[in-house]
């Protein structure tokens, strides 16, 4: 069984730095994609990055050049650099695997879920 388990939300200040990460196991397949979500109270879930099996990478507008997605393929974890937060990030991030290897940031292309890790930045 697929699980992903996803860490290291908390809280930071305006224009601070977090790293969150994923861990997968339980996975059958090599192939698939795998990325970041959040949904901020009150919002629908919104796709934050994705990155393929080619590696190309997809962001969404809002975090282009403050959010790094990355993945270290030989542990199993997903991970994604967080940079200049804004108090709009603050958010429950989700990390998801597609197993169609898409690069869309739609999140019902996604089969498996994590239990999210709580981010919250203050002004």
């Amino acid at each position: 069984q697929v699980q992903l388990v996803e860490s290291g939300g908390g809280s930071v200040q305006t224009g601070g730095s977090l790293r969150l990460s994923c861990v997968a196991s339980g996975l059958t397949y090599i192939r698939y994609s795998w990325g970041w979500f959040r949904r901020a109270p009150g919002k629908e879930r919104e796709g934050v990055a994705v990155v393929d099996r080619a590696g190309s990478t997809s962001y969404a507008e809002s975090v282009k050049g403050r959010f790094t997605i990355s993945e270290d393929s030989a542990v199993s974890t997903l991970y994604l650099q967080m940079s200049n937060v804004k108090p709009e990030d603050t958010a429950m991030y989700y990390c998801a695997i597609d197993r169609d290897e898409g690069s869309s940031l739609q999140w019902w292309f996604f089969d498996y879920w994590g239990q999210g890790t709580q981010v919250t930045v203050s002004s």
